[in-house]
């Protein structure tokens, strides 16, 4: 199909992509998809834009940036034209929804919860005395939605790093965390202990379940190195597909399986130090 006289600097609007969606949901004229969408069959659709997201930042890629984040506000437009559809909440209600939370979590800049209202002095802020009114609001939130656990809250479907971070800060916010670098250190060594012993004994189910303690003591060292652990995980995973493709262009038409272990390593060093 031929589509002629699309102007290259049209401008749309959020009404306009709103519109858009309707109409790519209007059950007679629509797009046969986008129909039989529904709200738990686009999920893997949006955890997909979000991680696209992701990727744009971190390649430094601002063009490509604009385009994911166009890709995301549209699962949320969909999102929206499904809940109005249904009768349970529409886009503006989610937008109102949202921003009363975020001025009751910031009474340090709207002091009286509006928009209009202001600070009535410009010093900084202590951002440790922010975070803790934040947690407090947060907690009041939770409490009158009924989570009447401190995780309650916290989704079983988040990435395994980054629920262990959320678990390890709502549990710090009761006291119950390592008070330096190095204790959380020294316990990393000790679950390796854990674990050699476990390995040498054989036992197998004991094996995942100290290993996985290292890894959550892993996430712990990154907590408290203020390092998003998933960040610092997906920064190691393209040095290595980085260093493993120059290893390849190196070998040109050789195997992998070809090299004894000793040529491995010394092709592994040998990427590291043109690396550097």
């Amino acid at each position: 199909m031929k589509i002629d006289n699309l102007a290259d600097d049209t401008h749309y609007t959020l009404a306009d992509l709103r519109y858009l969606m309707s109409r790519l949901r209007d059950s007679e004229t629509g797009c046969p998809w986008d129909i039989k969408q529904n709200f738990k069959s686009i999920i893997s659709c949006t955890l997909e834009e979000v991680y696209e997201v992701v990727d744009a930042i971190e390649t430094e890629d601002p063009e490509q940036l604009k385009e994911e984040l166009g890709d995301l506000l549209f699962q949320i437009i969909f999102y929206s034209q499904l809940g109005q559809e249904q009768n349970l909440f529409d886009f503006d209600d989610i937008i109102s929804l949202i921003t009363t939370k975020l001025l009751r979590r910031h009474p340090h800049v709207f002091p009286l919860g509006t928009l209009t209202s202001v600070r009535d002095t410009k010093e900084a802020v202590n951002a440790d005395t922010i975070n803790q009114s934040w947690e407090a609001i947060k907690q009041q939130e939770r409490t009158k939605k009924g989570a009447s656990q401190i995780f309650d809250d916290i989704p079983l479907a988040l990435p395994a790093l980054t629920r262990a971070v959320k678990l390890q800060k709502r549990a710090s916010t009761v006291g119950f965390d390592w008070p330096s670098i190095v204790l959380v250190v020294a316990k990393i060594n000790e679950e390796i202990e854990e674990l050699n012993t476990e390995m040498a004994e054989g036992d197998e189910d004991s094996i995942v379940e100290e290993l996985g303690d290292i890894m959550f003591s892993c996430v712990n060292l990154a907590r408290h190195l203020k390092r998003d652990p998933e960040t610092v995980m997906r920064h190691a995973n393209r040095k290595f597909q980085r260093r493993f493709q120059t290893m390849q262009s190196f070998l040109g038409d050789q195997d992998f399986d070809q090299l004894s272990d000793h040529q491995m390593e010394s092709l592994w060093t040998q990427v590291k130090q043109a690396e550097q």
